[in-house]
């Protein structure tokens, strides 16, 4: 820590100064030693002026001639009175401009000191605002931090959730591609199966078509074989007529043939339209199936989702 301009230093100052032909002022003697105040320089300087005439005294003392003539002494000392009060008179009109500017620089650091004082208002207010800031500054951050918390909580509470919908999506499209599995065979099954009984019906209108057309052929030929022996009956009537009552019994034969035939031929027509409309039944049962499986499927999809879900 800087040492305090003591009086010794001041006085000692203005002794050199005034070895050196300057005058002591404040501002030489604070430019001499490098350091003090204005006031300490100032008190200090006072009482090195105050002790000034004693000192002088006592330097007079010093000088005084005790083996001179009188005359020489009473000479020499109106001399040092005059050489004093000349030095008095411009020691006091210095003493004046130094406490002049001493008065001076007393206003001029008042000014300061308010201009200083009015500085230091004005930081304390600015401090107290900053401490404002800083206390809202604290509140604002805590406010984040916990609404960075709850941020982060909601987002992990939302990659939870994504992580459940997307393992009942994975759930779920398994489900639906085992149902179209199911589906897919189960349409190949109905396909398969309408496939053979379109078959069957087939065969069995091909059969009963060939069992037409077989009666018809056999009927046409059973009319022509009539027809031949009703003109062989004519033709022979005269020459065959022990024959006559064989051949109405031949007639009579083929005729019952021929009904038969005939009401063979319309069983088979019968059948053959009841087989046609079974085919046609079968067509729309299969038709129904397929119709009322498609709303089947998507209410089991619709229950098992719900299940799931």
């Amino acid at each position: 820590m800087a040492r305090g301009v003591t009086e010794k230093d001041v006085h000692s100052a203005a002794d050199e100064l005034v070895q050196a032909g300057e005058r002591p002022t404040v501002e030489r003697i604070r430019a001499h030693l490098g350091t003090g105040s204005p006031n300490t320089v100032t008190r200090w300087l006072s009482t090195w002026w105050d002790n000034l005439g004693a000192r002088l005294r006592a330097e007079q003392a010093t000088l005084e001639l005790p083996e001179a003539p009188e005359r020489v002494a009473e000479m020499a000392g109106e001399l040092w009175r005059f050489a004093l009060g000349h030095a008095r008179n411009l020691v006091e009109k210095d003493f004046v401009k130094e406490r002049q500017a001493l008065q001076e620089d007393q206003k001029a650091l008042e000014l300061e000191r308010v201009a200083f004082a009015t500085d230091a208002e004005t930081l304390k207010e600015q401090l107290s605002t900053s401490l404002q800031a800083k206390r809202l500054a604290l509140a604002q951050t805590t406010e984040l931090q916990r609404l960075v918390k709850q941020l982060e909580k909601q987002v992990e509470e939302g990659i939870r959730q994504r992580d459940e919908a997307l393992v009942r999506f994975t759930e779920a499209e398994a489900a639906r591609q085992a149902a179209e599995a199911r589906n897919q065979t189960l349409h190949e099954a109905a396909t398969t199966e309408r496939n053979l009984l379109t078959q069957h019906v087939r065969a069995v209108e091909d059969r009963a078509h060939a069992e037409v057309d077989r009666a018809r052929q056999e009927s046409r030929e059973l009319k022509d074989r009539v027809s031949g022996l009703e003109s062989e009956k004519s033709a022979a009537e005269k020459r065959y007529q022990e024959e006559l009552l064989l051949a109405k019994n031949e007639v009579a034969a083929a005729r019952q043939h021929a009904a038969a035939q005939e009401a063979r031929a319309s069983t088979l027509e019968t059948q053959l339209g009841q087989l046609e409309a079974l085919s046609a039944a079968v067509e729309s049962a299969l038709t129904k199936v397929q119709r009322a499986s498609a709303p089947r499927k998507a209410t089991k999809k619709a229950s098992k989702k719900a299940k799931k879900s």
